[in-house]
């Protein structure tokens, strides 16, 4: 559940704004007391956080709740570097247009709120004007609250992960609801918005389970909120990771499970709350791995997407099919124990990625967001969409970013698509145009698809015209 936090904290936007050495910075941080972009006092924040942010071109009329698949911003990402290398990214998305995804704290972004009705909105903003120049569809992830919702104090910011990944306090549900509206009157252009993230904070210790009922609650004060400001603004929760067990655990549920494992039961128990009693919801997110919670691969790494089928299919079933369902994030690799993922070669993580894509849209989801792990700097950033923007020369497209535009651009939603024959060592997706094929063996291979032999090889991804 905590697979990002690391990388949450605030951009250093000191350092990174007025060019001064990261040793001076950290001296100024020292004196000061606090963590760039947040901490004592309200110095430069306002009053006016729901004044419109730029100049955005709000969209006509009442927008789809499918998204596509794109991307979500970390904590550093291709808004902040070298102006030629900045350039260079967002060219290319605006070719792309890849929806994009950001939280409002967190992962790049401030406190946007240090005390209660005095905003900082500088790093969002920034975020939000990146967005709109590569033409992307932008959503908004509400989350996380400023110190001062959650038992902390007015005017300072505790960027440890324990502290950022605490919910609000019942009582500041409201205030959390106004500060959700408040980000919509200043982003007009931004149609989709997620509430919460991963049910952080909402765990029932005493129970040993999520507390749902108080995620349910903030989440129809924050629907009914963002509905005030607009009606046709859309809306979308849970955001609950859905952990699977060896299915010999506890809590391992009966009633979902395959080869890949079992879903903790605890989890659909709360994902069923919330479904019977919230007050709305214009799509459904849910968040998840191929892997189980213990990090394990069953039975191995391409059959373990099976899981995104499984779960997506039961999420239709339970929502009736009405809702569009987004993965907000997917993983299909597991983390070592500092977060990383460097165990797989390049060629493997984009199969399995590929194979995780396929694996969801065979479960019904029509949108989704890739977990971009930009690198602040180095030559090294696996699974990374572009190389870091921080020297002229970055920017550069990776092997992940291939795939993810020409999925994006494939696939959009309202697809239809196509049954093809292929052979078992290699998983498929096709319309009436294309055909996605991706070799699950560390070999080469010569497999027939759609009735034609096609060359492949190891992990390689190709796509076929019809």
């Amino acid at each position: 559940m905590a697979r990002h936090g690391r990388e949450a904290g605030a951009r250093l936007r000191p350092a990174a704004l007025l060019g001064v050495s990261a040793a001076v910075a950290a001296l100024l941080v020292a004196l000061a007391g606090i963590l760039p972009g947040g901490g004592a006092g309200t110095g430069g924040t306002t009053s006016g956080g729901d004044e419109v942010h730029g100049a955005p071109v709000t969209p006509r009329g009442r927008q789809q709740p499918d998204v596509g698949w794109g991307f979500t911003h970390t904590r550093f990402s291709a808004d902040a570097g070298s102006p030629r290398a900045v350039a260079r990214v967002e060219e290319r998305l605006r070719g792309g247009r890849l929806p994009q995804n950001q939280h409002i704290m967190g992962w790049g972004a401030d406190n946007p709120e240090p005390a209660k009705g005095r905003y900082d909105f500088a790093a969002l903003d920034q975020r939000v004007r990146f967005m709109r120049a590569s033409g992307a569809t932008p959503v908004i992830t509400l989350c996380c609250a400023p110190d001062w919702m959650k038992g902390g104090e007015a005017g300072r910011t505790d960027w440890s992960q324990e502290a950022l990944e605490t919910a609000p306090e019942p009582e500041h549900y409201d205030d959390f609801a106004a500060l959700a509206a408040t980000v919509a009157e200043r982003y007009p252009d931004v149609r989709h918005f997620i509430v919460w993230n991963e049910f952080k904070g909402f765990w029932n210790d005493a129970a040993q389970r999520w507390d749902h009922e108080g995620y349910t609650r903030m989440y129809n004060l924050v629907y009914r909120a963002l509905k005030d400001v607009d009606e046709d603004i859309m809306v979308g929760g849970p955001y609950l990771v859905m952990d699977s067990l060896d299915p010999r655990q506890e809590h391992a549920s009966a009633a979902l499970r395959g080869p890949w494992g079992a879903l903790d039961q605890r989890v659909l128990d709360a994902f069923a709350h919330w479904n019977r009693h919230k007050a709305g919801a214009d799509f459904v997110v849910v968040d998840g791995s191929g892997y189980t919670r213990d990090g394990e691969l069953r039975p191995d790494e391409f059959a373990a997407t099976a899981k995104f089928t499984a779960v997506g299919e039961w999420v239709r079933r339970q929502t009736g099919g009405g809702l569009p369902l987004w993965w907000a994030e997917y993983y299909v690799e597991p983390a070592d124990a500092d977060d990383q993922r460097h165990g797989w070669t390049e060629a493997r993580r984009t199969a399995v990625q590929a194979a995780g894509l396929i694996a969801m849209v065979r479960g019904g989801a029509s949108s989704g967001f890739y977990w971009n792990p930009q690198a602040e700097r180095g030559p090294g950033c696996p699974g990374c969409l572009w190389t870091p923007t921080g020297t002229a020369d970055g920017g550069g497209e990776l092997p992940m970013y291939g795939l993810l535009s020409r999925f994006a651009a494939a696939f959009p939603p309202g697809t239809a698509y196509a049954r093809v024959t292929a052979d078992p060592e290699v998983r498929v997706l096709a319309t009436g145009r294309t055909i996605l094929v991706v070799n699950t063996r560390g070999r080469a291979l010569r497999a027939t698809v759609d009735g034609r032999a096609v060359g492949l090889r190891a992990y390689e991804v190709r796509w076929l015209a019809r």
